[in-house]
């Protein structure tokens, strides 16, 4: 066997046995959710609310359309969710591969709210960022990252000055638009890489106050890999462009690279989207 088709075995395998076990809520439940708790979205019903729009499509040979935005299915809990990927394996130069949806109520300014998610690394190397936008559906492609405000990062790409990630989970740690990663409480360092084919619980308490007030930023709770409890991983993140607008759609874009320094095309796997009034760390699936 090639040390290409080895690795295509693994990858395979180590999604099948990540897969098998990783999603088991059966998120289709109403009995189940916390009713303090609003469904964004649990992926049990499609795609349907969601617009998916390749901005900057530099793929050579053109691909049209290379993102890959799909619904799988635990095999043992029926359990659906959504992989995002920027472009299938082997294609290159998809920059700005961008998915968004409606919530189901927005944020006004003055609200703090907290989402809940589930993600999971389908393999490095990978490029993709997910959170809230405050603009309008027709100006999200347009502004493409600027359209975020909370925004969480998955990467491990290369940085424009040298700086390599290792995968470990990001926010906008300031007012500068630079990453940071996320903090392992008890240490003070940098948390863990995220660790592939395992699902994590993130809940982002969003302030959409004015910055007068203290707002305009998130704080970070997550579960999973290195924290078996709860913990806050990061406290004051910043949104990314401070609009004080009101937030009004869940917005995800992943990102190949350049052709001719291409990050990767690992994907992630999104899950159980909630929103809540006010701080509230509860899970909202049972």
């Amino acid at each position: 066997m090639t040390p290409l088709a080895l690795m295509k075995t693994l990858v395979a395998l180590s999604i099948v046995v990540g897969c098998a076990s990783c999603s088991n809520r059966l998120s289709d439940d109403s009995d189940s959710t916390d009713s303090s708790w609003l469904l964004v979205d649990n992926f049990q019903s499609g795609l349907n609310h969601w617009t998916h729009i390749d901005v900057q499509n530099d793929t050579n040979p053109f691909v049209a359309n290379p993102q890959i935005a799909k619904i799988q299915r635990d095999p043992q809990s029926k359990n659906q969710f959504m992989l995002r990927k920027p472009a299938p394996d082997g294609v290159v130069g998809n920059r700005k591969a961008i998915g968004f949806r409606p919530l189901p109520v927005a944020v006004q300014v003055g609200e703090t709210y907290t989402f809940y998610t589930r993600i999971s690394v389908e393999y490095f190397p990978n490029n993709q960022s997910f959170g809230l936008a405050s603009v309008a559906a027709e100006q999200i492609p347009n502004n493409d990252y600027n359209a975020f405000e909370a925004m969480i990062r998955v990467t491990d790409k290369a940085e424009s000055n040298g700086h390599r990630n290792d995968g470990t989970l990001q926010v906008l740690g300031g007012g500068d638009m630079r990453y940071s990663n996320i903090v392992n409480p008890t240490t003070g360092k940098s948390a863990q890489p995220l660790r592939i084919n395992q699902w994590y619980e993130l809940w982002y308490v969003v302030n959409n106050s004015s910055r007068e007030q203290g707002g305009q930023s998130y704080d970070l709770y997550l579960r999973g890999g290195e924290f078996s409890s709860q913990q806050r991983v990061f406290e004051n993140a910043q949104f990314r462009m401070g609009r004080e607008k009101p937030l009004a759609h869940f917005m995800t874009i992943c990102n190949t690279g350049p052709a001719d320094e291409p990050y990767g095309n690992g994907g992630v796997r999104y899950d159980d989207i909630y929103m809540a009034a006010g701080r509230q760390l509860t899970t909202p699936v049972k």
